[in-house]
């Protein structure tokens, strides 16, 4: 997905200020050892901006471990209340990527990496996760019951509304008398971009198909040298934040995947995102995952198991045969991103959460 708004708006709070950390060069997202390097310089400018501003209490998600480990040392140095928002569990995906890649050297820094992030926990004046599929391996690193929350993850409603499918950008893209298939996101290692070539190619019976993979990196650049011959597949960079509704509603269908290993430690937000958009939804990812258990209840998409290409592609073309199933699971979607996604409640838990942190220091 791409990134949110980054700056200030006018209906923001007095006061509210928004400070980008740069280290002067992007992140060499996958060069290990540089990347350690990067992420190392990165806590110290984290370290130094929350040491001046000095704040009440602070809430840290999403980092990496060594960023974190920054974060939350400077907070309980300085006396600061500390609110650990468990997104991931980075470092059991860590783990897991080294010791395949690097059996032996991999397990030794994997190991690492798993304390790392135990111990900071453990030093946390509260850990809210986004899925209770997480609470067992914060039981396994006992951490303290009595500070963990369970926040699931949401979507802006409000920045997202539900569009009409034809729209400015879908015809930008010639895409307004399409049968459109629409991935839009991260392909990382969490990813097999395979399986969506392998829809585009089941797809070229329909004259009128359309997929359309909007990413960056390398799953996107592995399907970029996979293109030729497949002139149904349509790949493009990620897209401003301000035309996501836009490009949301200019698919009949939206696509999700998730390799099998992934489940326990990340639950794609982009289903999220997608339930705003008033689209079905079909996804491959493990059926115990959080976005696949809420999909199948809330009956916004089909889900088939992770790297079922033969069940991902069926159900694929059952769908661009049913208008009508399609227009059940989106109006589903959209029900259940309205009974879901109140802002005030989940802001008010977390207001709580952070008073709470706050008062311990």
């Amino acid at each position: 997905m791409p990134r949110g708004p980054v700056a200030a708006r006018a209906e923001d709070p007095p006061g509210f200020t928004v400070r980008g950390l740069s280290i002067g060069r992007p992140i060499e997202k996958y060069g290990y050892l540089q990347r350690f390097f990067q992420e190392r310089a990165y806590g110290r400018l984290l370290a130094r901006e929350i040491a001046a501003f000095n704040p009440d209490v602070m809430l840290g998600g999403t980092a990496a471990p060594d960023v974190q480990e920054a974060a939350v040392l400077t907070c309980r140095r300085l006396g600061i209340g500390f609110v650990f928002r468990a997104q991931d569990l980075n470092a059991v995906a860590i783990d897991r990527i080294l010791r395949r890649k690097f059996p032996v050297i991999g397990a030794i820094i994997g190991a690492r990496y798993v304390a790392l992030e135990r111990r900071l926990m453990q030093l946390s004046d509260a850990v809210v996760a986004i899925t209770e599929d997480f609470l067992p391996v914060f039981a396994g690193w006992n951490i303290d019951k009595s500070r963990i929350h369970v926040i699931e993850n949401w979507a802006p409603r409000d920045e997202l509304p539900a569009q009409p499918r034809d729209n400015a950008w879908s015809a930008l893209h010639d895409l307004t008398d399409k049968l459109v298939f629409l991935y839009s996101g991260t392909l990382g290692l969490k990813h097999n971009p395979e399986i969506l070539l392998r829809l585009a190619e089941a797809l070229n019976t329909r004259p009128e198909a359309r997929l359309v993979v909007i990413s960056e990196g390398l799953g996107a650049d592995w399907l970029r040298a996979r293109q030729v011959g497949h002139s149904n597949l349509m790949l493009l960079p990620y897209q401003p934040f301000e035309r996501l509704p836009e490009v949301l509603a200019s698919a009949d269908v939206l696509l999700g995947i998730l390799e099998p290993d992934a489940a326990a430690f990340s639950v794609p937000s982009k289903v999220l995102t997608y339930l705003c958009a008033g689209r079905p939804i079909l996804a491959a990812m493990p059926a115990d995952n959080l976005a696949a258990r809420l999909l199948t209840r809330s009956g916004a998409g089909v889900v088939v198991p992770a790297g079922d290409t033969a069940g991902f592609i069926a159900a694929g073309q059952q769908l661009a045969a049913d208008a009508s199933r399609r227009a059940t699971l989106a109006k589903n979607g959209l029900d259940y991103a309205a009974k879901t996604f109140d802002i005030r409640a989940i802001g008010d838990r977390f207001e709580a959460i952070l008073a709470r942190a706050a008062r311990r220091n």
